[in-house]
């Protein structure tokens, strides 16, 4: 069962999601309509943006579909006014596509390591394309009395590894960025906030993650299973009601309580029995 309330409580309000095409994205449009909301659904996959469309249009949402890439400022910008221009204006804006290529993402090495070009595209996508979606977008919350952005961070924002050092640091200063906007814009009606996934079982894993260092993340979750892309999508729902109206400028970990332990944790717990 979906985690996602199927009450309106976004009724009459119109939401944009980049990367809502598949994973996340998918799961947190088809959530927001479910709550009420008219939805833009923007992908660098035009068309598979358009099928979810035409999926959530099927179901009785209000729906959108439009090629975006978060990493040209011209389509941000044009991405923001289509969904102006079908809908009469913005009030939520998820910051959710990042740039999960296998190709980039196994160049993603540690920092002496680095390819610039690795540094340079990855954080174009991840940190750049938020940021000018929070710019082309705000100007019209305003118009309206207000709105909530909220963006897709990571745990990897929040801790070290062995390499994806520039997704890491992409990650990371999505933090800072949902807290600019939240100090910048909140007495203008403007709330920001971050959420920080652990593992959630996605397309995009299975790309780029193998089975065995999955199955480590997963002993080292705390709840029974990994996350599903619904779980995240209730939140960002949450996030963008009234129900979350007193809360801007946070990172919310959506983890399973996978940085909540020591990190030896799992390892003592299978030598104990536990």
């Amino acid at each position: 069962m979906s985690p996602v309330p199927t009450t309106p409580v976004l009724e009459g309000r119109v939401a944009l999601v980049t990367g809502g095409a598949s994973g996340i994205g998918r799961a947190t449009c088809e959530g927001l309509g479910r709550a009420g909301a008219s939805v833009v659904v923007a992908d660098l996959n035009g068309e598979g943006a358009e099928a979810v469309a035409r999926a959530l249009h099927a179901d009785g949402v209000a729906a959108l579909g439009v090629a975006a890439d978060v990493g040209d400022e011209a389509s941000i910008e044009a991405m923001i006014e289509a969904a102006v221009a079908e809908f009469g204006g913005l009030d939520i804006l998820h910051n959710n596509a990042a740039d999960s290529d296998p190709e980039l993402i196994g160049r993603d090495l540690a920092v002496a390591e680095m390819d610039a070009a690795v540094w340079d595209r990855t954080m174009r996508v991840n940190l750049r394309g938020p940021m000018l979606g929070c710019k082309y977008a705000i100007p019209h919350m305003i118009t309206r009395g207000g709105g909530s952005i909220v963006n897709t961070s990571s745990a990897s924002g929040l801790t070290g590894d062995f390499a994806r050092s520039a997704y890491a640091a992409s990650k990371a200063g999505l933090r800072s960025l949902t807290e600019s906007v939240a100090a910048q814009y909140g007495k203008k009606g403007i709330r920001s906030n971050a959420i920080a996934p652990g593992v959630i079982s996605t397309p995009a894993l299975e790309a780029n993650v193998p089975a065995d260092q999955v199955a480590i993340y997963a002993e080292n979750t705390l709840t029974p299973g990994l996350g599903r892309a619904e779980d995240i999508a209730a939140v960002v729902v949450f996030l963008a009601s009234e129900a979350a109206a007193f809360i801007t400028g946070q990172m919310l970990s959506v983890d399973g309580g996978l940085l909540a332990h020591h990190p030896a944790m799992a390892e003592i717990r299978k030598r104990v029995g536990r």
